[in-house]
């Protein structure tokens, strides 16, 4: 079955424009969600799931009561929630292989879900913007797409994507959300700020420059965040310090797909993971044994790595 809008099934999407044409109310919603007060999420609490990664889990988690992500500015964020179950997933899709991420998050969900029980699966699309290159369009029209090819019925409730997150400032055009968050025991989705984006945020973030598939970042059944094995080639190695001599401008043009729409911390973060790539050159020995690294909810509420 294909998407579905107040239970009607949606026909073939040829753009955003048309979809929010035909569909006024996913409009409305989108005014409404952009228009949330933003939420500061406690760390303790907090399931942070970085670019080009996923993560699921059911509302019996005893680790994980909200799972987020922001920094989406071409990119997308995608929530897909069963309202029977409670099972849900949060993924960071930044358009380098939507076709294969989509079933994964379906596929994440329904694992998770009893699909004896009454429920439906309820789609939530945030991220993007009017940027020049129409980056942002191709993929909100290829996340669609891509839903709507799955056998599942799943129904998209909130839609604040590309022309519908948009907001010029200064002449310049900029998304209005970054972010978003999901409520695992309530299902409700918000807008969120972050103080902690860990564990491991320099590792995960070296990872997405080796171009790999979306990485399932969590397995819920022991409530572990799970990063790697990956490895880096040698040419990232000397990207990395080429990079790490570069000026913040230079940085800021050559590696973001919006450099006038990147939150003020973007160029920073890029240093610390170049830096984290030159001082560990050999993956081997994040990976001892070629296993993922773990980590697990503390008492005090921190990641911690097993020693």
């Amino acid at each position: 079955m294909p998407l579905l809008i107040q239970n009607q099934r949606l026909d073939r999407i040829t753009s955003t424009a048309e979809l929010f044409k035909k569909y006024p109310h996913l409009q409305e919603n989108a005014r409404e969600f952009r228009s949330m007060t933003p939420v500061d999420v406690d760390p303790k609490d907090l399931l942070y799931v970085q670019q080009r990664e996923f993560a699921a889990t059911t509302p019996a988690d005893n680790s994980v009561s909200v799972i987020g992500s922001e920094d989406a500015t071409t990119c997308h964020l995608v929530v897909l929630r069963h309202t029977g179950s409670g099972a849900v997933c949060l993924a960071h899709c930044d358009g380098s292989s939507t076709w294969s991420e989509v079933p994964l998050i379906v596929k994440a969900v329904m694992s998770l879900s009893d699909i004896s029980k009454e429920g439906r699966l309820e789609l939530h699309l945030a991220g993007g913007f009017n940027d020049d290159e129409e980056i942002s369009a191709k993929l909100s029209h290829d996340i669609l797409t891509a839903f709507q090819k799955m056998k599942e019925d799943i129904h998209l409730e909130t839609c604040c994507i590309t022309e519908m997150n948009d907001i010029v400032v200064d002449g310049t055009h900029r998304p209005i959300v970054y972010g978003i968050s999901v409520n695992v025991r309530t299902g409700k989705v918000f807008r969120p700020t972050f103080t902690y984006k860990g564990p491991a945020k320099e590792l995960r973030s070296a990872r997405t420059f080796n171009k790999g598939q979306m990485a399932n970042t969590y397995d819920s059944s022991r409530g572990l965040v799970q990063i790697g094995p990956c490895k880096w080639s040698e040419n990232l190695i000397t990207h990395s310090g080429l990079c790490l001599s570069q000026d913040d401008d230079t940085l800021l043009k050559t590696l973001s797909t919006s450099p006038m729409a990147e939150p003020p911390h973007f160029v920073r973060d890029l240093r610390a993971t170049f830096q984290f790539i030159l001082d560990h050159p050999d993956c081997d020995k994040l990976f001892p044994g070629g296993q993922p690294q773990f980590y697990h909810r503390t008492e005090s509420g921190d990641w911690k790595r097993p020693v």
